[in-house]
């Protein structure tokens, strides 16, 4: 029995349309005719849900990428993502609440810098280093003397990680939640009568560097070296590739997008206390069914998919707030998993994600 990989893409499917894809064309019809209603019923509340959904969006798009670029490298899913967000933030309120370089009790130069935006942008880069260098620590202790043996051993290494950084953040934050001192606060602008937070605007101008970047790496020497190693990491050994320094920079860089998810778990439209606090640990698995439902081993997947599932999660909180009774009050935090299954009745690889043939 082997195994081929299918080209990504659509094309294969085109001669017919499955029962799958007749169910998404039934609920999608009258999905997208109630919400043409509902913009001409209310132009300024879709637009300022649109907005959210966005923000959401970009920050569910942020924290996937992080699960890929790793995933890419080591075809192993991090389930410590959520945590190491949360040590990234954490590192953020240690530099700007406390005013110290992380671990230490130096005080931070940064943070003393104006205008305050300035200070505070050049403390959270300081605070990314550190999650990197975390990043790099687990992949070169935990992670590289794994290179070789079962992929669900390395899944369980993860896994114990996680509950190992969740146990040291719990420790610094169950008793009094961390502020980032985010400058912008929760506040906002308005466009006509709606209602826009920074919080949203931020998080989707970073979520287009985080691509952009991603896309550039791609290109480069070693970014093709990534994606050789995830195509066939002996093939790629054999080539004289490093497979040690691509996983490292897939878990230093994975490492930085958590923790700038991390960041944004702290701002609306995920919470509105702008600090670290346990439940900033959870923006990883809150972000899980976008990066299924996008392709485990695509970037692009992960941009759709965020989006896809922030959308659904604040659309149907507004629209169907109503229905409470019926749905119960937590029903916005299992859209996105319902959204994921069902796309995934279509597609089980994903939207974008590279689906393995097996002929026997």
């Amino acid at each position: 029995m082997t195994a081929t990989t299918a080209p990504r893409g659509w094309s294969y499917s085109l001669g017919k349309i499955s029962t799958g894809g007749w169910f998404l064309i039934g609920i999608g019809i009258p999905l997208g005719g109630y919400l043409v209603y509902e913009l001409f019923d209310d132009p300024v509340l879709f637009f300022q849900t649109t907005m959210k959904s966005f923000g959401l969006g970009s920050v569910y798009a942020i924290v996937a990428l992080g699960f890929v670029l790793i995933f890419k490298a080591t075809q192993t899913v991090n389930f410590a993502q959520g945590a190491l967000a949360a040590s990234g933030a954490l590192f953020v309120s240690y530099a700007v609440f406390d005013g110290h370089i992380p671990f230490t009790t130096l005080r931070n130069p940064l943070i003393e810098i104006e205008p305050e935006w300035l200070g505070w942008s050049l403390s959270v880069v300081m605070a990314l280093a550190f999650s990197a260098m975390l990043g790099l620590l687990i992949e070169r202790l935990a992670i590289r003397p794994m290179v070789g043996q079962p992929l669900f051993s390395v899944a369980v290494i993860t896994l114990g990680l996680e509950i190992v950084l969740r146990v040291f953040n719990n420790d610094a934050v169950e008793v009094d939640f961390r502020s980032l001192e985010i400058p912008y606060g929760t506040g906002g602008f308005t466009v006509g009568d709606a209602i826009v937070n920074w919080s949203y605007i931020a998080a989707m101008i970073t979520a287009t560097v985080a691509f952009v970047a991603v896309y550039i790496f791609y290109r480069t020497r070693t970014g093709i070296a990534m994606r050789a190693v995830a195509f066939d990491q002996e093939a790629a050994m054999a080539q004289g590739i490093n497979v040690g320094k691509v996983f490292a920079i897939a878990w230093a860089a994975g490492a930085v997008l958590a923790a700038i998810g991390g960041i944004f778990a702290t701002q609306p439209p995920v919470k509105q206390t702008g600090a670290v606090e346990p439940e900033t640990a959870n923006i990883a698995f809150r972000a899980l069914p976008a990066v299924i439902l996008g392709g485990l081993d695509s970037a692009t997947g992960a941009l759709v998919g965020g989006l896809i599932v922030g959308f659904a999660e604040i659309f149907a909180g507004q629209y169907l707030a109503g229905q409470t009774d019926l749905l119960g009050p937590g029903y916005t935090l299992i859209v996105p998993y319902v959204v994921m299954i069902v796309a995934l009745l279509v597609r089980p690889y994903g939207l974008f994600g590279t689906p393995e043939i097996r002929r026997v």
